[in-house]
């Protein structure tokens, strides 16, 4: 299954972004109120400067205590980004973020921020895949 199969399953398709400039204490405001673990950093809207997970703001309070909350994110964001594009195989995007210990990838065309898979997309994706696969099999098994 391709990262495209995957984006046009999901429910939501809009990447929630914020400002590089967006205070740590907003940034886990929206990230409660939308449910969600993790913004994608951009100035724009479309080109992604880096990502903020709870994750990192959780481990950011435990090292360094509440003050981080009036920091702007681009400060405790992860600039090193790992993308996909919508061509890449869930397969190969679920073992980067196993390998890497994330749950979110970002994805680019031509520069462009495109969608977001998460690690529970990638998983359900190939839960399907193999249950279609499953019934496939079982079919040509008892011949129909």
């Amino acid at each position: 299954m391709l990262v495209s199969q995957i984006l046009k399953s999901k429910a939501e398709d809009t990447v929630v972004t914020a400002a590089p400039g967006m205070l740590v204490s907003e940034a886990a405001k929206i990230l409660a109120d939308k449910r969600i673990g993790t913004l994608v950093i951009s100035s724009d809207g479309k080109t992604a400067l880096g990502i903020l997970s709870e994750r990192d703001i959780v481990r950011e309070l435990g090292n360094q205590g509440g003050g981080i909350l009036s920091l702007s994110v681009d400060k405790l964001m992860t600039s090193k980004l790992v993308t996909c594009t919508r061509n890449d195989r869930a397969d190969e995007i679920l073992q980067t973020m196993t390998d890497g210990r994330f749950r979110h990838m970002p994805v680019i065309e031509d520069g462009e921020l495109v969608g977001i898979v998460t690690l529970g997309d990638v998983v359900k994706a190939r839960l399907t895949e193999l249950a279609m696969e499953k019934n496939a099999l079982e079919g040509m098994i008892m011949g129909h």
